[in-house]
């Protein structure tokens, strides 16, 4: 049960589902004629090395890893549906991903940091009662944004692909057979899901930001921007201890905030996304033997 834990991973893209193993991802996607199309490739090997055993440490370097590895995929998607052969690779990648990072900061960390200096400014609110304001601010917006662009018709799709991707690594751990039949029994939610990730690192902001008590506001914003690695981390090894104690009735009441959230970012698959997330996984497990370490 740890090497599936610690292996398999995978994310909705555009009209697919990239499944990540240790050593290779694939990505399956339903092409413009109704086919399905696939597409595979070895791992950094940054996700067999030393490094990647460290904890904490770990958390930080993989994730943005696996934030630049979903980039790809979903570029890669994207030009599926259109038909171009441009990749988004190299430095043109990079740009894209530290222009979508800097917005993402700016709104879901610098805005409400400033919102908590503010109240500790000119409310007079000290330490705690600032850091559950600003905690406040970053999860109403955060749960807000996803709430709202789940009304768009690409995004419900985008959505209903989560869910089949959830579904089958369910329906994997769970160690039935991967037909559309079989995955469909299976629940939406999934312990290890970026979206009980985002909700851990808000929770857990609250508490770090709390440690270092009322700050110069420069200093409050620069703070904010450091500690997201060290949030990221511990945020990333709290996810991996509840995956791996589920059995535990405490660990499957405290993720419960985790799983209800994913309401909000997964939808009901149909049969043909299902199909396209078993390809992906299937595919996925293929190329992991054929990668030579």
């Amino acid at each position: 049960m740890e090497d599936k834990i610690i292996t398999y991973g995978g994310q909705a893209v555009i009209e697919g589902v990239m499944m990540r193993g240790q050593k290779a991802f694939a990505i399956a996607m339903r092409a413009p004629d109704g086919s399905i199309v696939v597409h595979t490739e070895s791992l950094a090997a940054v996700y067999r090395s030393r490094i990647a055993k460290i904890p904490f440490l770990r958390g930080t370097i993989l994730l943005w890893d696996a934030l630049g590895l979903g980039m790809r995929a979903l570029t890669i998607s994207a030009n599926t549906q259109t038909g171009e052969e441009e990749k988004l690779e190299g430095p043109a990648l990079y740009l894209t991903l530290g222009s979508s990072l800097a917005i993402g900061v700016a709104l879901f960390i610098l805005l409400p940091a400033s919102v908590g200096g503010a109240a500790e400014h000119y409310l007079g609110w000290h330490n705690l009662a600032h850091n559950l304001l600003e905690g406040l601010v970053r999860l109403v917006l955060l749960v807000g944004y996803i709430w709202g662009i789940g009304f768009m018709p690409d995004v419900k799709r985008l959505f209903g692909y989560h869910g089949a991707e959830h579904k089958t690594i369910n329906a994997y751990e769970a160690g039935v057979e991967l037909t559309p039949q079989n995955v469909a029994k299976f629940p939406l939610e999934h312990p290890r899901c970026g979206t009980a990730f985002m909700l851990t690192f808000v929770l857990l902001s609250i508490l770090v930001h709390s440690l270092f008590g009322d700050m110069e506001f420069w200093w409050r914003l620069a703070s904010r921007v450091l500690l997201i690695p060290v949030i990221a981390g511990l945020a990333v090894e709290f996810i991996r201890w509840t995956a791996n104690n589920l059995t535990n009735p405490f660990v499957r009441f405290i993720i419960k905030p985790n799983l209800a959230l994913q309401s909000l970012t997964t939808r009901e698959p149909d049969t043909s996304m299902l199909e396209v997330a078993i390809e992906s996984f299937k595919t996925m497990r293929l190329a992991e033997e054929e990668v030579i370490v």
